[in-house]
């Protein structure tokens, strides 16, 4: 068989040989792509219930809402404040704690905080709750709480949060309170120009103007190194207006979120370079605005596993839209 099989290969031209191998290469990037692509799962009926402290000190539950239903915010809320969190037992009063405090000054009853347990052991949802009843002693739906009974990831918490936001605006912050909150002025501030002209927008904080001072200069070098690393591919995968994309402190309004959250495949920590792409390819505005950071210890992120696995994903993430894998105008 290969005494008869080599002759026709050099009797063909060096333009189809070219071809041949381009198509095959071509053929095997798609399907390892395609292979390594992510898919958010379909979330689970418990998933799309909340809990949130009754008026007799008890715990009642209720039904999301998805964003999609309905073009105006839901209850009177201006500002729905969705924290992912993951066993955060240890971190998440602080957060909360700026977070009520600015939202019962400026906001009075317009606010509500979504904490979303991403598949917590260590009874982060119960805490909350406990958070909201006796010691911040809130309104009932003022501070509501969903478990995601199976861990989705960061973005995975995000996404499900923002989903089923009731406000005019949604702002995703982290749990360990590292951003000041009343910053969110500075980014509501910064769409309302976008939002005369009846546009969808969106405002991202960031800590950029922060790189030479001690809360960048002292991490470990290590941290800096691979920090540096994801700005570089990050850059060179299209992300070139946007200095800090990883910050989590991040506002939409309604039509934003509309516009980007059905659509994000990626529920890992890379999910925000995804946000990004999709509002550039929807041709939302995004507004980077400088904020107060600090570092704050427990971060849940193992830094040489999950730096390479957001490499990896960053990498899948741009492919997926140039071949088509992925689209901004399917729903996942």
């Amino acid at each position: 068989m290969w005494d008869t099989f080599w002759p026709r290969v050099r009797e063909l031209s060096t333009s189809t040989v070219f071809v041949t191998f381009a198509v095959a290469i071509a053929c095997s990037l798609y399907f390892i792509v395609l292979l390594l692509s992510h898919s958010p799962r379909k979330p689970f009926d418990e998933e799309l219930i909340f809990k949130t402290n009754g008026p007799r000190g008890d715990i009642i539950d209720g039904k999301l809402d998805p964003v999609t239903k309905g073009s105006s915010h839901k209850d009177g809320i201006e500002l729905s404040v969705v924290v992912p969190s993951y066993n955060e037992i240890g971190r998440i009063l602080v957060g909360l704690t700026d977070a009520v405090t600015f939202l019962q000054k400026h906001l009075e009853h317009k606010w509500e905080i979504l904490v979303v347990d991403d598949g917590s052991s260590d009874g982060t949802s119960e805490y909350c709750l406990d958070l909201a009843a006796n010691h911040f002693k809130l309104q009932p739906g003022q501070l509501r709480v969903v478990k995601l009974t199976q861990n989705r990831g960061k973005g995975g918490a995000v996404r499900h949060g923002l989903l089923h936001m009731r406000g005019k605006y949604g702002l995703f912050a982290d749990a360990d309170g590292a951003s000041r909150f009343s910053d969110v002025t500075k980014l509501l501030d910064s769409i309302k120009i976008h939002e005369e002209k009846g546009r969808a927008a969106m405002a991202i904080g960031s800590r950029a103007h922060m790189v030479n001072t001690d809360a960048v200069v002292k991490r470990s070098f290590i941290r800096n190194l691979l920090m540096y690393g994801l700005h570089t591919l990050v850059f060179i995968f299209g992300i070139r207006s946007i200095k800090d994309t990883q910050c989590g402190f991040k506002l939409f309004n309604r039509s934003a979120a509309v516009q980007i959250f059905p659509y994000l495949h990626t529920e890992g920590w890379i999910f925000d370079v995804e946000i990004l792409i999709l509002a550039l390819r929807k041709k939302v505005p995004v507004e980077e605005v400088a904020i107060s950071w600090h570092e704050v210890d427990g971060s849940k992120m193992d830094l040489a596993r999950d730096s390479i696995n957001m490499a990896k994903d960053l990498v899948i993430i741009r492919m997926a839209y140039l071949l088509g894998i992925y689209s901004d105008k399917i729903e996942c």
